[in-house]
């Protein structure tokens, strides 16, 4: 009876300890979720790939995102899916206008940008991104659009920002959808759902106007 009591002891306190280490200290129940806050917790630096703008130049990322004064605003994207990326578009839609509106009186909203990312190397070519940011009314000045060319830079990028992408039988991807939110430095510090865009506005802002935490 006591080896029984005692083993049911180990066990719930096995459990216990697992349940603690998968949760970070139970404050978070699921994978989104702890990315956010491990995120949060510590930066992540943005990796050395290359990426190449609907004009074709090629550009290392980090000089789009560590320029030591513009905050950036992050998703990824495909531009011929029509589910969660329609959401995104419409959601970039709706801070572009927030922008362009504070701009003029604001110089913490000056220092925020806009960038979708492109994962579809094989579709997403210069001639799609720029179809693209026409029919969604994108501004140069603040919302720009990438593809990562290089599998392994694409495969590195997404690694890093632990952003999902899974190819599907009909050739379109399944990935979780977010609002990465990039500081100065070009180090991912917040993640939202792209329900709370308003949040990570607000929080883009207020990076652009104390600076780097």
């Amino acid at each position: 009876m006591l080896k029984t009591a005692v083993a049911s002891v180990c066990m719930a306190w096995a459990a216990y300890a697992s349940a603690a280490w998968l949760t970070h200290d139970f404050q978070v129940w699921t994978a989104e979720g702890a990315r956010r806050l491990e995120v949060a917790l510590l930066p992540v630096a943005t990796p050395a790939v290359q990426v190449q703008t609907p004009n074709g130049s090629s550009k290392p990322l980090r000089r789009l995102l560590a320029d030591e004064q513009t905050v950036t605003i992050v998703d990824f994207i495909y531009t011929r899916c029509q589910t969660v990326c329609l959401a995104l578009g419409s959601t970039y839609q709706q801070m572009q206008s927030s922008l362009q509106s504070a701009r003029t009186t604001d110089a913490a909203a000056r220092r925020v940008q806009l960038l979708s990312i492109s994962f579809d190397m094989q579709r997403d070519d210069q001639q799609a991104m720029a179809d693209y940011a026409a029919r969604l009314n994108a501004d140069a000045a603040i919302w720009h659009l990438v593809r990562v060319p290089d599998p392994s830079d694409l495969a590195r990028l997404l690694a890093d920002f632990q952003v999902v992408v899974v190819p599907s039988s009909q050739g379109d991807f399944e990935h979780n959808a977010a609002l990465l939110v990039v500081d100065s430095r070009g180090r991912l510090v917040r993640i939202f759902d792209y329900a709370d865009h308003q949040l990570a506005l607000d929080y883009a802002r207020y990076l652009a106007a104390v600076g780097s935490p």
